[in-house]
């Protein structure tokens, strides 16, 4: 066990409690920190109006390229299990998370999505035994709130089936953090070829999808495929693999909250490198933002079952 990992459990079997160290936060968060560059990266290097192109060259090669140097593969039940955590992680929520982008402003879809951590608390007490506490409950409406100061505009507009695909989008991922947490990975596999097994599910999801609404391009620049490579290799390959690191090591409630830097990243690259403005209130948003992390970090707030003997870590 490593020793900024302290890992114990209430039965055999059952629920973990994981004591991580400040690295493991930092380096979680640098996932969602990444993908707080996706709408700059899209917007000024990928081809207009095609963001299902983009969530697939997103993650098909990366993770073909993995499990071919990782040379791991699913093996029994794990065909069933890769393909269910492919779909929650890649495949199913990159295809509602776009979805929801044209059905909704992008404050409005990022404000919806907020409701994840609240997702991940109750699936963590059905699948991990964990306990709802008041700090969790109190740092959902404050990360929500966050965010809504954050990206929110008052001109914004809502329709019901964009609010419905961006709650099942954040229902898809909490599973996906969840399961993760639940299931762990093959025996054998290490973490680049457990991060490769899901990618090149979710991209052979997304790929058949692709074809049928958007098609391929007509012609691919240098910036374009300066910008693919940039969201396959650093937005996928890279970030998915701490992403999941994260998940085998840290509390679920922790992970989750981490996600609510993606919009705050968002919010700052576009002010530096996009002209776009920043006013008093985003600034408040950013400072509930993470304070909402701050808040279900803190001891006592992931605690979970009792504690009656030590287990090992997770790999």
């Amino acid at each position: 066990m490593p020793p900024s990992i302290e890992t114990v459990s209430s039965k055999p079997g059952g629920s973990t409690l994981t004591k991580a160290s400040s690295r493991d936060l930092f380096i979680t968060a640098l996932a969602p920190m990444v993908w707080g560059s996706t709408y700059l990266v899209t917007t000024e290097f990928l081809p207009a109006d095609r963001p299902l192109l983009a969530a697939t060259v997103r993650a098909l090669p990366a993770g073909i390229v993995l499990m071919l140097v990782t040379r791991a593969w699913p093996r029994g039940s794990w065909w069933f299990k890769a393909a269910a955590l492919g779909a929650l992680n890649i495949g199913l929520f990159f295809f509602l998370l776009f979805f929801t982008a044209y059905q909704l402003p992008g404050g409005v879809a990022a404000l919806v999505g907020s409701v994840q951590p609240l997702f991940v608390l109750f699936l963590g007490v059905l699948l991990l035994g964990q306990k709802i506490r008041a700090a969790h409950i109190v740092a959902c409406g404050v990360g929500a709130a966050g965010v809504g100061l954050l990206v929110l505009r008052s001109d914004a507009t809502l329709t019901v089936i964009g609010v419905i695909a961006g709650m099942a989008g954040a229902l898809s991922m909490a599973a996906g953090i969840v399961l993760t947490k639940r299931w762990g990975r093959p025996d054998g596999v290490g973490l680049l070829g457990f991060t490769g097994m899901q990618l090149a599910m979710g991209g052979v999801m997304l790929l058949p999808v692709t074809l049928v609404v958007e098609g391929l391009p007509g012609s691919v620049s240098v910036p374009n495929l300066a910008g693919f490579a940039y969201l396959s290799v650093i937005g996928a390959l890279a970030a998915y693999a701490v992403w999941f690191r994260g998940i085998q090591r840290l509390p679920t409630m922790v992970v989750s909250f981490l996600g609510f830097l993606s919009p705050l990243v968002a919010t700052v690259l576009g002010f530096l490198f996009l002209g776009q403005s920043l006013s008093g209130w985003q600034l408040v948003g950013a400072v509930l933002v993470l304070a909402s992390v701050f808040l279900v970090q803190r001891p006592g707030a992931v605690a979970g079952p009792s504690v009656s003997r030590k287990a090992k870590a997770p790999r």
